[in-house]
């Protein structure tokens, strides 16, 4: 699997760099997922520019992923889909479960602005 991550303080970026999330890649992104998290590493975006294809073992992949962040109570976010994916998460209908932001600038000031309101909340 090739991927690169670019680890930032309150977040990191994970891009996938294949052409499909399936069940030859998914096993190998869920170790990932598992060991960015034994890091310490609660926000996590998802780059997926370079993947047109995900099949049901890829989007289970995704869902470790997303339910590893939410219980270190972190964002996980997926940016840069294209319409086939987008289409397989509402056909699955996890667009409400899953955080979907259309660029990586964009995901980025959602995990920030998420991060933010959390320490908010934790000062109160």
């Amino acid at each position: 699997m090739k991927f690169s991550i670019d680890k930032k303080e309150k977040y990191c970026v994970f891009k996938l760099q294949e052409s499909k999330l399936n069940s030859l890649i998914a096993p190998k992104l869920k170790s990932e997922m598992v060991l960015l998290n034994a890091e310490g590493i609660k926000n996590i975006i998802i780059d997926l520019a370079e993947v047109q294809f995900i099949d049901s073992s890829g989007l289970s992949a995704i869902l470790v992923g997303n339910r590893l962040s939410q219980d270190s109570e972190g964002s996980f976010v997926l940016t840069n889909i294209n319409e086939s994916i987008a289409r397989l998460i509402r056909i699955s209908q996890l667009q409400d479960v899953l955080n979907i932001i259309p660029t990586l600038s964009e995901a980025i000031d959602f995990v920030l602005m998420e991060e933010l309101e959390r320490d908010l909340k934790a000062d109160e």
